[in-house]
């Protein structure tokens, strides 16, 4: 079966290739590389023995986006992970983010409406609950209105599948609504490659700790958590991966209870920024730099997932501890490094 992972040299897209092609899926990325790079191929290829096809695409360009759906008719599904995705950028540049994120998600429906397998998962984000008024968070949590224009373009996201969904019968999608993903491949294959500074927190700390940063900015201390700092539900990559892959197979074997499903991906458990900050230094055994600075625009307080409707329906959960994510997410910065 031919699935197509957009934005699949990224750092959620590479771990979801691998899983999908370790189930026997033919896999085909379309990747702009704005975000990404294209050694991410090489990595796969050694962590799988299996090459996946690759076209260089732009998706707001529609007329190169309905070419490749020409050429790619026997599609069983679509997992559509191309989008920007950091917040503080989204504030500065809301344009932006709404041209790449919501045109891109319109032809990639236009286009798979029209072929015989309409498989759909969407990469969303736990950010459409905006400040959640209570934690854990559900999925029947109500969607506020967003802290950031990345925010507000998932869920404008959700709103259009949704809206696809009722009037095409045939189109089966499901959103799933990460939390925090961190780490990196057990074998260091493949990880977190951010372009330029990193917007995530996991990132700049491994970055900081290779010293490849002169120090991390905790933003605001007093926020109204056991320490002050911001609490989020961040789970390992290839736990994440491995629930689109679970996701893909319910559609496919149209186990869905209706044609537009949304599951909370995390590990149920919130850590603050200084838990985020004291694990690294538990897997690294160095001290990391930091100073605590002015909160961020568009952060909220706390976010973390209930994640028993994910557990029980998709039959998914997460394995892998923060220790064991922030691990590989050292263990990856130490060989890219040495590069």
């Amino acid at each position: 079966m031919k699935v197509l992972v957009t934005g699949g040299l990224g750092f959620i897209g590479s771990h979801t290739v691998v899983e999908l092609q370790n189930k026997g899926f033919e896999v085909v990325i379309i990747d702009n590389l704005s975000n990404s790079s294209i050694d991410v191929i090489e990595g796969i290829t050694k962590i799988t023995n299996k090459r996946p096809a690759f076209e260089k695409l732009d998706l707001r360009d529609k007329q190169s986006t309905d070419q490749f759906f020409e050429k790619h008719k026997d599609i069983t599904g679509v997992i559509h992970f191309a989008a920007s995705k950091a917040v503080g950028e989204s504030v500065k540049e809301p344009l932006m983010y709404y041209e790449n994120n919501i045109n891109t998600l319109v032809y990639m429906l236009q286009n798979l409406c029209q072929l015989d397998n309409k498989n759909f998962i969407f990469s969303s984000s736990c950010t459409v609950y905006g400040q959640a008024d209570k934690l854990p968070v559900t999925e029947s949590a109500p969607v506020k209105p967003a802290e950031s224009p990345y925010g507000n373009t998932k869920q404008i996201g959700e709103e259009i599948i949704r809206d696809t969904c009722k009037v095409n019968k045939d189109l089966n999608a499901i959103a799933l609504r990460y939390f925090n993903p961190i780490g990196a491949h057990p074998t260091s294959d493949i990880g977190e490659l951010p372009i330029g500074v990193p917007q995530n927190l996991v990132p700049y700390i491994t970055q900081t700790g290779i010293g490849m940063r002169d120090q991390l900015s905790v933003f605001g201390d007093d926020y109204p958590t056991e320490d002050g700092t911001c609490i989020r539900d961040y789970i390992h990559v290839v736990d994440l991966a491995k629930a689109h892959v679970i996701a893909l197979e319910r559609l496919i074997e149209n186990k869905s209870d209706s044609n537009y499903e949304v599951f909370n991906l995390g590990t149920g458990k919130g850590s603050s920024v200084l838990e985020v900050i004291q694990s690294f230094e538990k897997v690294s055994g160095q001290k990391l730099n930091y100073k605590i600075v002015d909160r961020r625009e568009g952060d909220v307080i706390a976010a973390y997932a209930d994640t028993t409707h994910a557990n029980k329906v998709l039959g998914w959960k997460t394995e892998s501890t923060l220790d064991d994510a922030m691990a590989s997410a050292w263990n990856w910065e130490k060989k890219i490094r040495k590069k």
